[in-house]
């Protein structure tokens, strides 16, 4: 009966954080929030990984967890930056939208036997939100961009022995997106929506080189996902044999991802992790749209992306300062990888830094935790690109807020 309640929360916890998914743009639009204490220290718990979010960090390091166990939150990620424009010889300045953006997460954990665990985990691995007025002077290339990616993530860890646990597992992520912009000339509004389906894999590795050493790594693969959609246009009737509305095609390449970490274990109450993680933004080269009905007599347009492959440095603290009672800190640096030649208004970011603090609590078989993270995003200058609608200017140096919250259950 109980092993009953638990799948029916599990379930619930992950049909009612679909709705939630929204999400801000990360390095390009990946995200990292895969648990509260995991944002506390910076993502450096994938050497760690002793709770049930090891499942998005390090599935191999479910091996240390006892019994069932089941782990759920989310992050409140409220984003802000501004844009500077110049065309005609005047510039002006824009604001993105206030907005807030919550991704969840959901983690559950069973123990088969003393070699062997069971896990699976549902989250926001990819998204990004950007909205500015439709009227700014960027409208031509996008005021309005959505994507969320969600993953439904089951896992297997085998415990080899007393030092070393390994893992694999399949994902299954859907995406959604929505991208308005302006057309120029008749300055009216595109509307571009789809949605598709892809299947990945993963496996990781754990190894405790030293009683107070431990090594970890996880892989993530590629996932293609194939969409369809729709595009529509509300132009005026001058626009209306050059413009249709009708089906669309396309699809995305969301990147592997390469996580490696070593924890120290200073004391029996402190610990420290240094992590890295390499993103292979190479996959996403372009985008190409493939158009039912032609769009100003082309039925298909592409687009240069050109990302590179970048890395993410982390380091993690955390201290217990009683049995029931943590404090973690950590420190992120995340390198943009978007190129000058192609940066677009959909995805304004550039290299970031995050300053992340948190606590954690224990009550009998509950856990709560609770993080704050602090980012700064670097500026960067636009050329002009009047093709795809991109004008001289610069983004400024934008901050945002990053409020996590966690609970968990052993059974």
């Amino acid at each position: 009966m109980r092993k009953v309640i638990l799948w029916v929360l599990f379930c619930f916890v992950v049909l009612s954080s679909s709705f939630l998914t929204t999400t801000a743009f990360g390095g390009g639009f990946a995200l990292y929030e895969g648990s509260a204490r995991g944002n506390a220290l910076g993502g450096s718990v994938i050497a760690k990984a002793d709770d049930p979010s090891a499942i998005f960090f390090n599935p191999a390091g479910i091996t240390q967890l006892a019994g069932t166990q089941i782990a759920f939150g989310a992050t409140v990620i409220i984003p802000s930056t501004h844009m500077t424009t110049e065309q005609w010889g005047c510039s002006e300045d824009s604001k993105l939208k206030w907005n807030y953006f919550v991704p969840p997460y959901a983690y559950l954990t069973y123990q088969q036997s003393d070699r062997l665990w069971l896990g699976v985990g549902f989250f926001a691995r990819f998204g990004l939100g950007t909205e500015f007025d439709e009227d700014w002077p960027g409208r031509f290339n996008s005021y309005n961009a959505f994507v969320r990616v969600v993953e439904l993530n089951p896992n297997a860890a085998w415990k080899v022995n007393d030092r070393l646990s390994v893992s694999a597992g399949a994902s299954l992520a859907r995406l959604d997106l929505k991208l308005e912009s302006k057309a120029p000339l008749f300055d009216y509004d595109t509307s571009l929506t789809g949605d598709g389906m892809g299947v990945g894999y993963n496996f990781g590795t754990r190894y405790k080189l030293m009683d107070w050493i431990t090594l970890g790594m996880s892989y993530r693969s590629k996932i293609r996902i194939n969409l369809s959609g729709r595009a529509d246009f509300i132009r005026p009737d001058a626009a209306r044999g050059l413009f249709q509305d009708g089906r669309v095609e396309s699809h995305v390449t969301l990147p592997d991802e390469l996580m490696m970490g070593v924890n120290f274990q200073l004391r029996e109450n402190l610990s420290i992790e240094l992590s890295t993680i390499l993103t292979r933004w190479h996959s996403f080269n372009q985008m190409s749209i493939l158009f039912d009905n032609d769009v100003a007599g082309m039925n298909r347009v592409t687009k240069a992306k050109d990302w590179r492959n970048v890395w993410r440095y982390q380091i993690g603290i955390e201290y217990s300062i009683t049995q029931w009672c943590d404090v973690r800190a950590g420190y992120v640096y995340d390198n943009g990888p978007i190129p000058r030649h192609t940066v677009d208004y959909l995805v304004p970011s550039n290299d970031r830094q995050l300053f992340c603090v948190g606590t954690g609590f224990q009550w009998r078989t509950w856990s709560f935790d609770f993080s704050y993270t602090y980012l700064i995003g670097e500026n960067r200058t636009y050329n002009a690109r009047p093709a795809d609608g991109v004008l001289k200017g610069r983004a400024h140096e934008g901050d945002t807020h990053l409020i996590g919250f966690g609970v968990g259950y052993k059974f």
